[in-house]
């Protein structure tokens, strides 16, 4: 018996329970349904159709999926319109035939509809053969399932102590009570409530793979209809067509079908959607029905068969906002809890009562020169009791609490994409085994220098580092510089704004309460909806620069381009949605000065905040942005994709006329095509809205439940329109969330910082801390926080006032000595020290937490490190079997065991690096004797020779 088989025997003894049967019979029919084993070719050597969009409602029979013999699949399609002047030129006919010349010189399979009837629009059918597949396959390096016998059940060796306490609760007499297992009953049954429904979406057996080798194909499971999956043969067309050329030789720019698609000759590519939205029998309606409905938005998400349907890219997308949102409800709870705690304690706070039931007139020095008036500070007692909203010792609990929260989510995000990772069959990748984009090789076509990939083993050419690289960073630098400086200046522009209007006359001179009592708020709400739009304005700007600037940088893989382009368009984001919320909290109010002796901007002076400080400008500036970004992308989010199908169709067939028709290459061409900044929108809104969770959070305890309600939405919302609006995307393969991953640990880092200083020096909560600390409770705390000043001398007093007294009050910490001449009272300094010890404190305190946390959470679990261990050892066993016991059968030639062949063997699971990885010396060495015994002695007269010679490499 085969190691193989006695794993797969342990194993099932192992999970041998009763709470497996249900999923293992589920697990079943899906297998059984959904991936049927009947051959690639019909008795007499035609080949039969592809069945692997088949889902549980049903074999989908649509023909206009296939060739017009209704066997061949659609792959891929190609469209162009004869009604277009741009791709009826000669040139554009030439380009058409030599490029579709070299597709099916290359093995591609084409097939044309004639015009008529499609309003001008010839469409190109591709399919791909076998052939193909098996060489693409293998130059692709991608993994596939082996034999049946090789199958694994998905939750794999589960802990024995598990197994243990599983067994003995079968028997009464260690039962739990009747109340536990109602409780249990009562979970499961709300558990079941919001899971996804297994008969319409079974669970997935977990198949071991190995990196797929054209010589080695009896490990494969090559028969089954689902082992070359629309997918993966769509991403096969893709990569091919990217890197074809149109033009005879001489143009190193003439390749690849977006090259024809910018300049007109095509109109579109792209694979097909596998049925339609309102007929059963496809994948695409039932995704559609079960899991893009915002009906459905309260239950769990069919992840496998979003990654079967749209790739692994977007599949991790939607499983880590589905995580983010799942992590945002302990955090949204205790906000609440926070915010319901300061609304009913709102009238118990002295210093706001304080406020609003002086018995006698305080007087407010003015705001501004010439047109503000003296003030009563009774006029912010619906000021003050806002604040305490959000300025109370609530506030410091829940930003400990929320940057605790930061880690753990980094933590367990870590933790459960490693489960993913090993679950899609990512585990290994490397990203120096991608492809060099084709652009990246077209730009160094005549560059001679070149240097060896140490992991493909490819000779490829080598960036001239002064001649072109320093030159391309230094401009992406300067660019990038500048796009910053920018952002700063339109906050600049939205402070001289707010100076401005408070000074302004028609604020004093207006009949609506609100503004004349509150001006502060009405500045602050226009300002920051000022600022609102400059945000959306420059978002187009940034994005087109942040591309052609990454595209100057020659960057090797897809993956490190998207990397540049996602640091780049985040930085100048970052600093676009951010800067004027760091200006109200760290710098406005802070260096104005004092009456007598302002600091003065632009001959202006600075704005102020009000007694209670700038706490509650700083929650309106976030709630305003947060929540009307999020509106607003909601909005832009679900009307644009509709507009662009209209227009899309408009441009077309003209206005007056409609295209309809059944075929489905037809339906998804009036769809819009997804763009080619793929998902980055969709995290950036996501990264975004994390940033103003948890950098803050301080000033904004509702944050994060906002965020929930935007998520729970956004999630069902984004489905629906990848569903309807989009033309089904090429797949792409990734192990992670890439460069997102590092910018949440920086903003988790940052965060820390950002609510330490916003307690210690924008909130009250110190200065409030120190006086009671100081004098055992409130009392009188408001009027330590004023200074008086003469009148008389003031700089610029107000025109035609009415007051009559000769003081007035200003915040701060000051005592008077003659004249102008003012110092600072020792409170100020006892306050700047308490404010200084606290941040210290906060920081170390919540680093000390964070370390903690990440010490105590693994990025892996203990079983799943162990089945990943077992699963390449078991792999390797049965590959190194499998060939010895053909070499010993004389079914292969003497040729498959020589060295570098058995090292060929080895590397086909990846099982080194996974051993290696993690640290599985025992198994790795095991693997290499059982190696070196399988492998046959060296052979005296010298290796034979193959008359057919060596293998051609790919190209």
């Amino acid at each position: 018996m085969s190691v193989l088989s006695n794993y797969q025997d342990n194993l099932s003894q192992d999970m041998n329970t009763d709470r497996d049967n249900g999923s293992e019979a589920s697990t079943r029919a899906a297998e059984e349904v959904g991936c049927g084993q009947p051959q690639l070719t019909k008795p007499n050597g035609k080949p039969v159709a592809n069945h692997c969009s088949i889902v549980m409602g049903g074999i989908n029979n649509n023909p206009s999926l296939t060739f017009n013999d209704g066997v061949r699949s659609i792959d891929y399609v190609l469209v162009w319109e004869s009604g277009r002047n741009d791709a009826t030129t000669p040139e554009a006919y030439e380009q058409r035939r030599i490029f579709e010349q070299n597709l099916e010189h290359d093995g591609l399979q084409l097939e044309r509809e004639e015009p008529e009837g499609l309003y001008g629009l010839n469409f190109v059918k591709i399919h791909v053969p076998v052939d193909v597949l098996r060489d693409y396959s293998e130059i692709l390096k991608l993994r596939m399932p082996m034999k049946d016998g090789s199958q694994l059940r998905k939750s794999g060796r589960t802990n024995a102590i598990l197994n243990a306490a599983l067994y003995i609760s079968k028997f009464s007499a260690v039962k739990t009570s009747n109340f536990i297992d109602r409780v249990e009953a009562t979970w499961d049954k709300f558990i079941s409530k919001i899971r996804v429904d297994p008969e319409l979406f079974p669970e997935r057996r977990h198949r071991l793979t190995a990196i797929y080798s054209k010589d080695k194909e009896y490990l494969f499971d090559t028969t089954s209809e689902c082992f070359w999956t629309p997918s993966i043969r769509s991403r096969i067309v893709q990569f091919i067509l990217d890197r074809k050329k149109f033009s005879k030789p001489g143009d190193d720019f003439a390749f690849g079908i977006n090259r024809l698609i910018s300049n007109c000759t095509y109109s579109a590519a792209y694979p097909l959607h596998d049925g339609d939205l309102k007929t059963p029998g496809s994948m695409r309606y039932l995704l559609y029905t079960e899991w893009a409905a915002v009906s459905k938005c309260l239950k769990y998400q069919p992840l496998d068969y979003v990654k079967d349907y749209f790739g692994v890219k977007i599949g991790l997308y939607f499983a880590w906002l589905g995580f983010y949102t799942h992590m945002l409800i302990p955090a949204s709870l205790v906000g609440l809890i926070c915010f319901i705690y300061s609304a009913a304690t709102v009238y118990s706070n002295k210093p706001s009562e304080d406020i609003c039931n002086y018995n006698s007139t305080i007087k407010m020095c003015p705001q501004c020169d010439y047109f503000c008036e003296f003030w009563d500070l009774k006029a912010t007692c619906l000021q003050s009791r806002i604040t305490y909203l959000f300025d109370n010792s609530t506030t410091v609990f829940f930003a400990i609490f929320m940057s605790f929260w930061a880690a753990c989510f980094l933590e367990l995000w870590k933790r459960y994409s490693a489960e993913m990772t090993h679950r899609w069959d990512l585990t290994g990748f490397d990203v120096y085994e991608e492809h060099p984009r084709p652009q990246y090789l077209a730009r160094l076509a005549h560059v001679k220098r070149r240097q060896l990939n140490v992991v493909t083993g490819e000779n490829e050419p080598m960036v001239p580092f002064w001649r072109m690289r320093l030159p391309a960073t230094l401009m992406s630098f300067s660019v990038v510089a500048l796009l910053v400086l920018l952002a700063l200046a339109t906050v600049l522009g939205v402070v001289l704004y707010r100076m401005s209007l408070l000074g302004a006359a028609v604020l004093r001179h207006n009949d609506n309460v609100l503004i004349t009592y509150s001006p502060i708020m009405f500045t602050t709400a226009t300002a920051a909806c000022i600022n609102l739009c400059f945000i959306f304005l420059f978002n187009y700007i940034y994005q087109y620069l942040a591309e052609w600037l990454t595209e100057k940088e020659l960057l090797r893989t897809q993956t490190e381009f998207d990397d540049s382009l996602t640091l780049k368009i985040y930085l100048l984001q970052f600093v676009n949605y951010y800067a004027s919320i760091f200006y109200i909290a760290f710098f406005k109010g802070k260096i104005i000065g004092r009456p007598g002796e302002y600091i003065r901007f632009f001959g202006h002076r600075q704005e102020e905040c009000a007694p209670g400080g700038c706490l509650l400008e700083l929650s309106i500036q976030l709630a305003i942005i947060m929540v009307g970004k999020q509106f607003i992308n909601t909005i832009v989010e679900m009307m644009m994709p509709y507009l662009l199908s209209w227009w899309n169709i408009i441009r077309t067939i003209g206005r007056k006329r409609q295209l309809k028709s059944p075929l489905q290459w037809v339906k998804d061409f009036k769809l819009v095509d997804f763009p080619n900044m793929g998902l980055f929108p969709e995290y950036l809104e996501m990264i975004l809205q994390y940033g103003f969770v948890t950098i803050f959070v301080a000033a904004f305890p509702l944050a994060p439940l906002f965020a929930l309600i935007n998520n729970v939405l956004e999630m069902r919302l984004d489905a629906r329109k990848f569903l309807t609006c989009f033309r089904r995307p090429v797949p792409q393969r990734v192990t992670d969330i890439g460069v997102w991953y590092r910018i949440l640990d920086s903003i988790g880092k940052l965060s820390v910082i950002t609510n330490g200083f916003i307690i210690a020096f924008t909130s009250e909560f110190i200065p409030r801390l120190v006086y009671a600390f100081t004098h055992g409770s409130l009392e009188q705390y408001v009027n330590n926080t004023l200074a008086d000043f003469n009148i008389t001398v003031l700089e610029h007093p107000p025109l035609n006032s009415t007051y009559g007294g000769t003081m007035c009050s200003f915040p701060g910490y000051w005592d008077y000595k003659n004249g102008k001449d003012y110092a600072h009272s020792t409170w100020y300094w006892h306050i700047i020290g308490a404010r200084l010890a606290f941040v210290v404190v906060f920081e170390n305190v919540v680093a000390l937490g964070t370390i903690i946390v990440k010490w105590a959470i693994p990025d892996m679990s203990g079983e799943l490190r162990d089945r990943i261990r077992r699963e390449a050892y078991v792999i390797n066993s049965y590959i190194l079997e499998e060939t010895r016991a053909r070499s010993q059968a004389g079914r292969d030639s003497q040729g498959d065991t020589t060295e570098p062949n058995w090292n060929h063997i080895a590397s086909l699971s990846g099982s080194d690096f996974d051993l290696a990885a993690h640290g599985d010396q025992e198994d790795l060495a095991e693997l290499r004797e059982r190696a070196a015994a399988a492998r046959p002695p060296p052979d005296p007269a010298g290796p034979p020779v193959d008359p057919a010679g060596p293998p051609p490499a790919p190209v």
